[in-house]
């Protein structure tokens, strides 16, 4: 020990009078160590990083094996059931000692004008029991407080909410908290680290399911709903039962359940679905998270890309060291000369490399922290605030260490290994004018820096293919004009307008919006495109059989809604007053409807069917209408078959509309007159603002993520690349000041001499290049579900790749090359 701090402290001392090398080495790492420990740590926080809750290991999420046929309304992006399907299961399991379930709601939190909301959870009465929280407050719901009929048993709130809203005020329990026209008494409060089930999101308030009746009323409750999946059910498992075992007892329940459970109103060409449906248990250690299905590829790309990153690094580190190594041979010889083993020798210069190594991993630890923050709050919009648990736990502090580590050992083994070779008599012989590097080191340069370079392409490829895919997405053409549009979400709900008349409500709104000064145009939709919610049903040509059948996205949409959106009408006409709620059924189709019912070009008047579902009989439409193809879900689909209905035909009106505003004016003015408008028609009308530019823009945040990292690891990559290059240079410079000398002693121009310099550079270029385009091509088919319009071998983004690289080469290279042209041959050859 007393030699490894002896070590230490002489390892200090000399990267102290190194103070140059000292920031580049530690500054080069922490970069690398910070990038990689922060995308591992969202990983971490992501993907394996157990829920805060008690024995997480016991938790097992039941779902169905297999969703087709699952017909309804689908309420939450997991693989949710129906209430009665989860009240079956409670009633026949026997595999857990405790079960619960839980869904997603927001309320909204102002009593009128524009929405605040709030973040709510539906829970079973056992929810807070079989995860193990005790409240820090209070009290949470038991299983008697979640019965039928329950009546209102109160409100758990958040930790986070408490703090937010009420000051942590300590008499919070029995203040009232209004959700939806209802005062809920505050019954406790849950602790700091328990935000729920959900990864990457945190809740509000809590209510038990049987409140559900109360909030949506008798008559629109999802109590006994077969074809509403709003549930997401979970358990802990009996002490000895196994996640197969559980999983076997809910297959054998799973046809009773099923066939209790069956909808009076299930469409009938999926009952046989239904009646098969089985029912499985999965670990849910980790909880749900859409935050994880979006960006865990996408985050185990960019550890990948963090880690090529960090590997350029340390073959710039590993020939910065094999440099001073050439100055320190001498120090080296000496030392084994006075009885030094050349173990000793490679321990002491190990020990430099590791105080590099663990200056520059602390150093990045800080940096990943912030860059942790960045990232969350990169992929966090104004609508969905993204909450992770960024705290270090012993993976990330073990990942930090072990990246340490090698970095010591890649960087720091080599030129110790190399340094401590020469034979004490060469280099005594050499006496004060050093040893120069003989071709088989210089040779190991060279192929650092080739290595650098393949790996830089590998990256700068990289770059490009997602800033150039991500450039497609954005200019891609929609079939509509996205600038311009403000979507109000327009809530009467409160108002307790009987259905009949909630149609007229709506004309009234978009008749007071269209009269706005500066409004171009206004409709309502009840499916905003490129919001990511999508319908589809089976259609066929009427006359036709259901075995003829296409499935096809669809929407309800009121007049003008094409205007709005500045698509083009190829053929017929748009909605207008003739389509009431009384007058036969039409719609508007879209090209590759038209194409695909195989009417001709011009299928206006012919007639088609949608299949019957969970909400209405099969019914024939008549196309009144044909317009061009536009994009649905989002903008990477292919442009598919897309009906529009009039939505005042819409047979049961909800209690709000989604009206499109186009207009010239600056967002926060046409949003003032707007709400303005709807305050002159009702102040209790709830209303929510959104850019649909905006909207948009944030449904790219993936591909902005992967453009923006991977263009910032590509520009560095080429910067190391040049660091690299340039250190190669000048060493070969200073090693063959002689031989230059002797050139221009012979008659050697200025521009032959830059030509031999330059040459080198371009070579090492051209070497590492086609050392990398194989990895290109084997390692950028894994982004290849990422890009967009491009395949992972796209040879424009390869080619400006490599023009980079030699670009780069040529720069790095130009500075030395000029100096090996001022050498002045007789001070060269003064030295021998």
């Amino acid at each position: 020990m007393n030699k490894i701090w002896q070590d230490l402290r002489y390892g200090a001392r000399v990267l102290i009078k190194n103070p140059g090398f000292t920031v580049v080495a530690v500054l080069s790492l922490a970069l690398g160590i910070g990038a990689n420990t922060a995308i591992f740590q969202l990983l971490d926080a992501v993907r394996l990083k157990a829920l805060p809750v008690k024995a997480p290991h016991e938790l097992a999420e039941i779902r169905l094996e297999d969703t087709k046929g699952a017909r309804g309304n689908h309420l939450t992006a997991y693989d949710a059931l129906t209430n009665p399907i989860w009240e079956q299961i409670r009633d026949r399991q026997t595999s857990f000692s405790g079960i619960a379930a839980w869904g997603l709601q927001s309320f909204n939190l102002s009593q009128g004008g524009e929405v605040r909301l709030g973040k709510g959870l539906w829970v079973s009465g056992e929810f807070f029991n079989v995860l193990g929280v005790a409240p820090v407050k209070g009290r949470v719901f038991t299983a008697a407080d979640d019965v039928r009929g329950c009546g209102n048993p109160g409100v758990v709130i958040s930790d986070s909410f408490w703090q937010r809203e009420y000051g942590s005020a300590p008499d919070v329990i029995g203040r009232k908290l209004t959700l939806a026209k209802h005062p809920f008494e505050i019954i406790g409060v849950t602790p700091a680290n328990f935000y729920g089930l959900e990864v990457g999101q945190t809740f509000d308030f809590a209510l038990p399911v049987c409140s559900e009746a109360i909030v949506s009323g008798k008559s629109s409750s999802d109590l006994d709903s077969g074809t509403t999946w709003w549930l997401l059910p979970f358990g802990r498992l009996k002490p000895g039962v196994s996640f197969e075992q559980a999983s076997s007892e809910l297959r054998a329940i799973s046809a009773g359940i099923f066939e209790t459970t069956l909808p009076s109103n299930y469409p009938a060409v999926s009952i046989d679905y239904y009646k098969n449906f089985k029912l499985q248990a999965v670990p849910g250690s980790s909880g749900y998270s859409q935050l994880r299905e979006s960006y865990e590829s996408s985050l185990w790309i960019l550890l990948a890309i963090a880690a090529l990153v960090l590997l350029i690094a340390c073959a710039n580190l590993a020939n910065l060291l094999l440099a001073r190594a050439s100055s320190r041979e001498r120090e080296m010889a000496v030392r084994q000369a006075v009885g030094a083993s050349r173990w000793r020798l490679i321990r002491q210069l190990m020990v430099e490399s590791l105080l590099l190594a663990a200056t520059g991993a602390a150093l990045g630890a800080l940096l990943a922290q912030g860059l942790s923050k960045f990232l969350v709050a990169f992929i966090s919009t104004s609508s969905d605030q993204v909450f992770l648990d960024l705290a270090s736990d012993w993976r990330v502090l073990g990942f930090a260490a072990l990246v340490a580590a090698l970095t010591c050992i890649l960087f720091g083994l080599a030129p110790a290994l190399r340094a401590t070779r020469i034979e004490p008599g060469a280099a005594m012989k050499a006496a004060g004018r050093g040893l120069t590097a003989g071709r088989e080191r210089f040779s190991l340069r060279r192929a650092l820096v080739v290595t650098q370079v393949a790996l830089s392409l590998v990256l700068v490829a990289g770059a490009l293919l997602f800033t150039r895919s991500l450039n497609k997405l954005l200019n891609v053409d929609a079939g509509f004009r996205q600038e311009g549009i403000l979507i109000t979400s327009a809530g009467f709900g409160r108002l307790n307008i009987e259905p009949e008349r909630r149609s007229e409500l709506k004309r009234k709104i978009l008749e007071r919006i269209r009269v706005i000064p500066g409004v171009e145009a206004a409709a309502d939709t009840n499916l905003v495109p490129l919001s990511g919610g999508s319908t589809s049903n089976n259609m066929w040509l009427d006359g036709g059989t259901q075995q003829q059948a296409f499935v096809v996205s669809h929407s309800s949409v009121s007049p003008e809604y094409f205007k709005t959106m500045r698509t083009p009408l190829v053929a017929g006409r748009e909605f207008d007053e003739r389509d009431a709620a009384n007058s036969p059924r039409v719609a508007i189709v879209n090209e590759a409807f038209a194409a695909k019912l195989g009417a001709g070009p011009n299928p206006v008047g012919r007639r088609f069917r949608i299949e019957t579902t969970p909400y209405e009989k099969e019914t024939a439409y008549e196309i009144v209408g044909v317009v061009k193809n536009t994009k649905y879900g989002d903008l990477r689909e292919e442009s598919g078959p897309l009906a529009f209905r009039s939505l005042a035909q819409d047979t049961a009106p909800g209690t709000s509309a989604r009206i499109l505003v186009r207009s010239s004016l600056p967002q926060a003015e046409i949003s003032a007159a707007v709400k303005s408008a709807l305050a002159e028609i009702n102040p209790g009308i709830s209303i929510t603002f959104y850019g649909y530019q905006k909207m948009i823009e944030e449904s790219l945040l993936r591909d902005r993520l992967m453009a923006t990292l991977s263009g910032f690891f590509g520009v560095l990559a080429l910067l190391l690349a040049a660091i690299g290059l340039y250190g190669i240079l000048s060493y070969g410079v200073v090693s063959r000041t002689k031989e230059i000398g002797i050139r221009m002693a012979l008659g050697a121009q200025r521009r032959e001499v830059l030509t031999l310099i330059l040459r080198e550079a371009v070579l090492l270029v051209v070497i590492g290049v086609a050392v990398g385009l194989p990895i290109v091509y084997g390692v950028t088919r894994f982004a290849s579900s990422m890009l967009f319009g491009l395949k992972p071998t796209d040879p424009i983004s390869l080619g400006l790749a490599g023009l980079s690289l030699f670009i780069v080469a040529v720069i790095a290279g130009y500075i030395p090359a000029r100096r090996a042209t001022k050498v002045d041959p007789l001070i060269a050859l003064r030295y021998e």
